[in-house]
């Protein structure tokens, strides 16, 4: 799913934080790349959602490709995150001032590994920009009728840029702060309530996704597919 507006803030303020176990798998100089954030980040969020029964193929389908995903979550109404592929690769406007480009770092079964750099704006505040990485973990306990238990997490770790914390000090952190657990929080909720909505009429989502504008056509065709409608 689209998920990164948690990743494009920070804080100022010192936070209790341990740095993630990336896998072993990611390249050696990506890796190097993501823990200088983790390694500096000012703050940390992590937030877990109550399980809900998905299929497992379609769960994972959405979170692989998260320019549909939003097209899903808009569709249904249950989230304003946009996200948009341009000539430099994935955008994400979460439609609550965070926009930024991320990219997948790493992608394995129970597991994304994401960097984002963009920026929040605040209504009484300049901007605030940063990278950041989140880490999504997923298990998946077998279920009846093909579907499986899925609990989701998300963790962030946000490094503003240096300019700014000289800049906006300990207010900045603590709207930043708010923020970033906030969308984390929701994050996890826009998950079990998208896959919620497609288990219990895959038909009409279907439907209202295919009268978007813009839609993936080849991605709208491979979730049909995997919805097994005709």
């Amino acid at each position: 799913m689209a998920l990164v507006g948690v990743l494009l803030l920070a804080s100022n303020a010192p936070a209790a934080r341990s740095s993630p176990t990336l896998p072993a798998q990611i390249p050696v100089a990506e890796r190097a790349r993501l823990l200088e954030i983790t390694d500096a980040a000012s703050l940390s969020t992590r937030a877990a959602g109550e399980p809900f029964l998905a299929r497992p193929e379609v769960f994972e389908f959405l979170l692989d490709h998260p320019e549909f995903a939003t097209h899903v979550t808009r569709a249904l109404r249950i989230a304003r995150y946009r996200i948009w592929r341009g000539p430099e690769g994935l955008w994400l406007d979460d439609g609550w001032g965070a926009v930024g480009q991320f990219s997948v770092a790493y992608s394995a079964d129970g597991m994304r590994v994401m960097h984002a750099r963009g920026y929040y704006q605040p209504s009484f505040l300049p901007s605030i920009h940063g990278q950041a990485v989140v880490v999504i973990e997923y298990g998946a306990q077998p279920a009846a009728d093909h579907r499986s238990l899925i609990s989701t997490a998300v963790t962030g770790f946000v490094k503003l840029d240096s300019r700014f914390l000289a800049v906006a000090g300990r207010l900045a952190g603590a709207v930043a702060t708010a923020k970033a657990e906030k969308e984390a929080q929701r994050l996890v909720k826009v998950f079990a309530r998208a896959s919620r909505a497609i288990d219990e009429n895959p038909a009409q989502v279907h439907e209202q996704v295919r009268q978007r504008q813009d839609v993936p056509s080849g991605d709208l065709e491979e979730f049909r597919r995997l919805l097994h409608l005709p």
